[in-house]
């Protein structure tokens, strides 16, 4: 194998996916770096470090020698000035870790927040849509600007090439993850079905009738690939979704069906989901118990807050693809199938019932 993989953040959804079309394709060593080291795919050798202890991976990688570096993972802090100085550390840590070391590319994910805000002004600002890469970044202190930065610094010192993907909602297999929506509204149709809740699209009006778009956790794993072996995909950023757009008021009857559910009537404005499945932990015990699922507690499998935070914008938001079309990047995704394929992952691994 010629090719070194290091993925901080393997057991997520997207390091998860990453590292399974690696070792699909073949040619590649793949080392997975996570805060606990297991729970990883096949092919992969678990590293457990904490990337917010410059000490701990500088003990965790001194016999590890990647050739490319995956960084896809986060961690979410008070304030965005706290995600600026935490996961930018996480950044340099890693980077800093491996100086001197032969590596040649670094890849690094981020999301729309780029184009819409941090957390604390979270679409605020009403930037152009599609957005596109050479939008100019917002005035507000941003932790993807932050990490964006401490590559490049690493970058100019240490010689490597680098890239910057930024999807949009991801939808694919994981379990613990902030960001997964598939996990999120399984558990949401799961509970429904329970307790005979109609299932109601949640949002805002402004998501419900206006275009979107989604990013499977495998077609980033793959753009991922291309940019790290492409040389003219080096040294740029690319957004990165399923290459579709869709409505909401089109999708959601979509997924009812899938879990033989009607859809409710949509009342006209956003109904959250932390507030309409609040106190219903103990319904999904009992679900789980009664289906005989894997003993994850809700929390686990369902963050209400940040479905809530994607589905309740009040603006337009979908993304150009232009870019890596024009240097070769041609994969598309079914978003109903990116739904379906990740509910019925979760089914088969007796996450949902």
């Amino acid at each position: 194998m010629t090719r070194h993989a290091l993925i901080a953040g393997a057991s997520g959804i997207i390091g998860r996916h990453l590292a399974e079309h690696l070792y699909e394709t073949g040619g590649w060593a793949i080392s997975g770096l996570s805060r606990h080291g297991h729970d990883l795919p096949k092919g992969v050798r678990g590293i457990s470090a904490d990337l917010t202890d410059a000490a701990s991976v500088r003990n965790a990688l001194k016999d590890v020698n990647p050739t490319h570096i995956f960084i896809t993972t986060w961690s979410r802090q008070a304030s965005e000035a706290e995600n600026c100085r935490v996961n930018g550390a996480m950044v340099e840590n890693l980077l800093a870790a491996v100086a001197g070391k032969n590596v040649e590319h670094v890849a690094l994910v981020t999301g729309l927040k780029h184009y819409m805000g941090p957390f604390e002004a979270y679409a605020k600002s009403r930037p152009v849509t599609p957005f596109r890469e050479e939008q100019p970044r917002l005035s507000y202190p941003n932790f993807y600007y932050t990490q964006e930065d401490a590559v490049y610094a690493a970058a100019s010192k240490q010689g490597f090439t680098w890239s910057v993907h930024r999807p949009h909602t991801l939808i694919g297999y994981a379990v613990g993850n902030a960001m997964n929506m598939a996990s999120t509204l399984s558990a949401y149709a799961a509970i429904c079905r329970e307790t005979g809740k109609p299932f109601v699209f949640p949002g805002s009006p402004e998501q419900y009738n206006a275009a979107v778009d989604v990013t499977d956790g495998r077609i980033i794993a793959k753009q991922l690939r291309w940019a790290a072996t492409t040389p003219d995909a080096h040294n740029e950023a690319f957004n990165i979704t399923n290459g579709e757009v869709f409505r909401w008021n089109w999708m959601w009857p979509k997924i009812a069906s899938y879990f033989f559910l009607t859809p409710g009537e949509y009342p006209g404005h956003a109904q959250p989901l932390e507030t309409m499945m609040a106190g219903t932990e103990p319904v999904w015990d009992k679900i789980v118990s009664k289906f005989g699922l894997q003993k994850n507690p809700l929390s686990a499998v369902a963050s209400w807050w940040h479905s809530d935070m994607d589905l309740g914008r009040t603006i337009e938001n979908f993304t150009d693809m232009t870019k890596s079309r024009d240097m070769g990047f041609l994969e598309y995704q079914n978003s109903v199938r990116s739904f379906t394929d990740a509910f019925d992952r979760l089914r088969r691994a007796r996450i949902m019932p």
